[in-house]
């Protein structure tokens, strides 16, 4: 499978196609949003402003700033990529394995295509965050905020851009999106009011991504991609202050029904999100039988494995205290993080205080 550009510049070729095909390439989402203008150019929140100038001065050129010539070792990189897949490696020790039989060079090749599913991941998440801004920029009402998400229009772009080229000159080709990770897109894109736009994409699905980019990047010892991530993790932190600086405000005139609407919504997306790496369709495509290699998985869980799992939680959570979505009311979300064992985040700094610390072009130019 490759990534295919779906773009036809011929009338008769375009009445030739298949409309399945399109089908498989273009998913449709009815927008329920209203677009607001704002006729006052007051800058008036300082630390969106400041976010903004930090963005203009961050930016970097994915054609040009990687260097695209470098060949990828699969072989060589299968130690780290079975680190990264360490959940996994029970499947390959237990005499009750339902995958005993699989070969060292199945293996190898199980975790290269573990890798290029979390990508391929990172991919559609990326792409996701581009409607996503897109859609803030035209209904945000604060002309700070529209300043901000603009250029982050322009780093989500480079995102889709830089994954994608990577998956396409250097694996077998993109995996579909999860379907637990289409599902919150979904959710997240119809939802229509902007503050769920907000919370869906900057503070859990970039938050999670924020954190999954920072582990494989302290494990590959692959050169194109660590520097890829490095430069992703720049823009991604600041993206996630600006749902925290955002949110913060705004929620803090909502009434209470209002805020559990979106405590509860912030929890069904990180259940979403801990189910986004399952990887199913590799299994399938190994001939596997996922379902029973779950059961297994389950039987037979290693706490370590659950800890990394956890750790991809370490973003949202303190950034949900910040917008004091933890302890409203009741403190419905506090119990609800507690019960899916994620809660003990809450005290980690939060983004918003430390996205400048993950610049990759100020130390540059300095």
């Amino acid at each position: 499978m490759t990534i295919t550009d779906p773009i036809i510049t011929d009338t008769t070729a375009a009445e030739m196609i298949d409309e399945t095909v399109l089908d498989s390439l273009l998913h449709e989402i009815e927008l329920h949003s209203d677009v607001l203008f704002t006729w006052d150019y007051t800058r008036s929140r300082p630390a969106l402003g400041k976010l903004y100038e930090k963005a203009k001065t961050s930016q970097w050129n994915g054609s040009t700033d990687l260097d695209w010539s470098i060949e990828v070792d699969w072989d060589a990189l299968h130690e780290e990529h079975a680190a990264v897949n360490a959940r996994f490696n029970v499947l390959s020790t237990a005499d009750n394995s339902p995958l005993k039989g699989w070969s060292e060079r199945q293996w190898m090749e199980f975790h290269q295509e573990m890798q290029t599913y979390f990508l391929s991941q990172f991919l559609h998440g990326e792409q996701g965050a581009l409607a996503c801004t897109g859609l803030i920029t035209a209904t945000v009402p604060w002309i700070d905020a529209k300043y901000y998400a603009a250029t982050q229009v322009m780093d989500e772009a480079r995102h889709v851009e830089v994954f994608a080229r990577y998956i396409e000159e250097k694996t077998s080709g993109a995996y579909p999106i999860n379907s637990n990770l289409g599902g919150l897109l979904d959710d997240i894109i119809s939802d229509g009011r902007w503050d769920m736009t907000y919370l869906g994409m900057q503070i859990m699905v970039e938050g999670l991504a924020l954190a999954a980019f920072g582990f494989l990047h302290m494990i590959t010892g692959e050169p194109l991609l660590k520097q890829l991530l490095r430069y992703v993790m720049s823009d991604e932190a600041r993206h996630v202050a600006f749902g925290v600086l955002s949110l913060q405000e705004f929620y803090s005139g909502l009434d209470q029904a209002e805020i559990r609407e979106r405590q509860e919504f912030a929890f069904e997306a990180a259940v979403k999100l801990q189910r986004r790496f399952q990887a199913r369709e590799v299994f399938e495509r190994f001939g596997a039988d996922p379902t029973e290699v779950f059961a297994f998985l389950d039987a037979n869980d290693d706490p370590g494995n659950a800890m990394f799992q956890q750790m991809l939680f370490s973003k949202i959570v303190p950034n949900c205290k910040k917008l004091g979505l933890l302890d409203a009311g009741d403190g419905w979300l506090r119990q609800k993080f507690t019960d899916i064992e994620i809660i003990q985040f809450e005290n980690w700094t939060d983004t918003a205080d430390e996205y400048e610390s993950f610049d990759a072009i100020a130390p540059q130019a300095s």
